[in-house]
């Protein structure tokens, strides 16, 4: 069973939701990435998602798109990101990560050459924004190959056949986009989330992670009650550039990032059960 089937089903037994921060790898540089990755696990993340700067994220808000530019700026490269993960797994063998970004820099690393140094890293999922299910085949064979589940995305406009193109073949999860547009840029509609998740559920039985939009423990509290993930992105990477921007950085800079992720953990894990 893969890190994260496993780890869907022990959230699953226990009647909990996952929660899944997502930081930009590099930002504000390599040091503090690799601070937070071993250190968000004991802040309550079940999966982390670590994104691959990219110097045209059209799918990302101005909050992400700044942490990229800050991380490209400070020198991060693919070869890096999968130090970084390496070094990761070298203290933590349980917690599944995933990468995401776009596919011009896997394209620009070598595909084949790009799964390969993933798996051996401890990579365990990729999502790809901008390569659609009719294209993803050059990515997904050789992941499926070495492991690696290719996650794909479905969105507020995804209707029944589309769903059904984007879960075919799908693994490991489906990432639900909860607005449409960028991230970070608008908030989340509950009602409008509880009826997609439910139109996923009749077409796949992999668990749903809910993303974009949820920048509160309340936001994140509410999704959880709803889907088997809650991803928050723009609003932890909003909280780091705030604390790189008053000139924190290090312990001071983990402190304020980390005490941020237990209260959107806290609020995800104890979500089950309670009333609005």
């Amino acid at each position: 069973m893969s890190r994260l089937a496993a780890r869907f089903a022990a959230l699953k037994a226990a009647q909990r939701s996952a929660f899944i921060p997502f930081i930009t790898a590099g930002d504000p540089d390599a040091a503090t990435t690799q601070a937070l990755l071993r250190a968000l696990p004991g802040a309550g993340a079940d999966i982390i998602e670590l994104g691959i700067p990219f110097s045209d994220p059209m799918a990302d808000g101005p909050a992400i798109q700044a942490s990229s530019l800050r991380a490209l700026n400070a020198g991060i490269s693919v070869t890096k990101i999968f130090n970084l993960v390496a070094s990761f797994r070298s203290v933590d063998t349980q917690t599944p990560l995933v990468l995401m970004g776009y596919y011009n820099p896997i394209h620009a690393y070598g595909i084949e050459r790009f799964i390969a140094d993933a798996a051996a890293a401890g990579v365990d999922g990729l999502i790809t924004v901008d390569l659609p299910p009719e294209e993803d085949a050059v990515l997904r064979e050789p992941s499926r190959a070495q492991g690696i589940d290719v996650v794909r995305l479905a969105t507020p406009t995804s209707g029944p056949q589309r769903l059904k193109t984007i879960t075919a073949d799908a693994s490991g999860f489906l990432y639900y986009v909860s607005v449409a547009g960028v991230t970070g840029t608008k908030e989340v509609a509950e009602d409008a989330v509880a009826a997609a998740i439910e139109r996923v559920r009749r077409t796949s039985q992999l668990p749903v992670a809910v993303g974009f939009g949820i920048r509160t423990p309340q936001q994140a509290a509410k999704i959880a009650r709803l889907a088997d993930a809650v991803v928050v992105g723009s609003a932890i990477v909003t909280r780091i550039a705030a604390a790189h921007a008053k000139g924190l950085a290090g312990e001071a800079l983990l402190a304020h990032t980390l005490e941020f992720c237990r209260e959107l953990s806290d609020a995800v894990h104890g979500a089950r059960g309670q009333t609005c």
